[in-house]
């Protein structure tokens, strides 16, 4: 059988826009309720996708002045997906950094098993001040020491699903999942990660990307072929080109600017007031990204747009709409469809963590439309051959550390 993408979705609020909740005919307020996530994950199953996918982080975040947000704890919302669907992945974000390894490493490994194999775990260090404060810090630890604590952390938790004798799931243990472009960030995927959700916006830098992943892979003694690189992608759908032009441009109406500046600043590290709409970001404020602090994948991102575009402010916001960095295709489904293909075919990606731009109307459009396109191609799979996440995403299971006996890194 020839080599097949792969697709998630992820169920971010009301859309990954910072618009979309305003968007008409959407309930700015759904993501606050369990049937948002399982009528979606529902429409995930019908349509064949791989997985879901939650995002989250351990904090009220300060946006929530100008945008709903995800409210509900991922494994949370996630076993109760598990009760109404059979065979879609489950994917939850949970922080190494603010998390107990034993306790974490029973709680996702009772949810793999009571999901027959479906669960996989998005490891995320946890970039910023605001969730350091809801643990008793002053700022976040440092970015080095997160990513060294991350690694010894989730050794620790597969070496402890490793050594289950009870409860143990169809897929022997969770699906590591990991993000991060930073320099750590991706040492720490080719150390441990399965699945690797990136964030890259030129197709050139996404093969690199991938194929660094699996060199290092390779250099841990890892088969590269288990690694599934997914970037993230957002998706604005129309009948026509014109159609789909017209909802971006709806969309980018309806983005808060308070929101998109606030997200901007904190992805760059430095306040934008007194900065005017029709001027460039100063290029002597940018750091080089491996000193940065905060989340130095989306900082690569936005560097990477600035230095080759030079935008003004508004232009930057605009080409972000608040979705912070991911890359956005507008246009019909044929249209979408080339573009996933090409970035396939290229050596890109192995598939795509899909970010509708609203929900769930525009996820409806991607499955109504895109998936049948790919799959009339030969890229997509028409129903599941296996009933586990390892299963969909073609992975087997990887040797577990060698030894529980791992010290733990602190995170204070």
């Amino acid at each position: 059988m020839s080599r097949q993408l792969h697709l998630n979705v992820n169920i971010l609020n009301a859309g990954v826009f910072g618009g979309s909740w305003r968007f008409p005919g959407t309930d700015g307020l759904a993501s606050y309720g369990i049937e948002h996530y399982t009528s979606i994950a529902k429409r995930a199953e019908k349509a064949k996708l791989d997985a879901v996918f939650l995002a989250d982080g351990p904090l009220l975040d300060p946006s929530i002045r100008n945008r709903t947000g995800n409210n509900l704890e991922p494994t949370t919302v996630l076993a109760t997906v598990a009760a109404q669907t059979e065979r879609i992945g489950l994917i939850g974000t949970l922080s190494s950094s603010y998390n107990d390894p034993d306790e974490i490493a029973r709680r996702l490994g009772d949810l793999d098993y009571i999901s027959d194999g479906r669960f996989g775990w998005n490891v995320v260090t946890t970039a910023g001040p605001v969730a350091a404060r809801n643990f008793g810090r002053d700022d976040e630890p440092d970015h080095a020491l997160r990513y060294r604590r991350a690694a010894t952390l989730v050794e620790r938790v597969v070496a402890s699903w490793a050594a289950r004798t009870e409860h143990v799931s169809p897929q022997g243990r969770p699906v590591v999942v990991q993000a991060g472009g930073s320099s750590d960030g991706k040492k720490l995927a080719s150390r441990v990660g399965e699945v690797i959700f990136s964030a890259e916006q030129d197709i050139d830098k996404a093969r690199a990307f991938r194929s660094e992943l699996r060199d290092g892979a390779e250099q841990f003694g890892r088969n590269p072929d288990e690694i599934v690189v997914l970037p993230g992608l957002s998706t604005v759908l129309g009948s026509t080109e014109a159609e789909a032009r017209e909802r971006r441009a709806l969309l980018d109406s309806l983005l808060p600017d308070a929101y998109a500046r606030a997200r901007l600043a904190a992805q760059l590290g430095f306040s934008l007031d007194g900065l005017a709409d029709d001027e460039p970001i100063p290029a002597e404020l940018l750091r080089d990204p491996d000193v940065a602090g905060g989340s130095q994948t989306f900082y690569r991102v936005v560097r990477d747009i600035i230095e080759r575009e030079n935008p003004t402010l508004r232009q930057l916001l605009t080409k972000l709409s608040g979705g912070g960095g991911h890359r956005i295709v507008v246009g019909t489904p044929e249209q979408v469809a080339d573009d996933i293909e090409r970035w396939f075919r290229h050596g890109a990606a192995d598939g795509f963590n899909v970010m509708p731009d609203v929900l769930p109307s525009g996820f409806d459009d991607f499955a109504d439309h895109v998936v049948p396109e790919l799959q009339r191609r030969g890229l997509f799979r028409t129903d599941y051959e296996d009933t586990t996440l390892r299963g969909h995403l073609g992975l087997g299971l990887p040797d577990a550390p060698a030894s529980a006996d791992f010290r733990l890194v602190s995170a204070g």
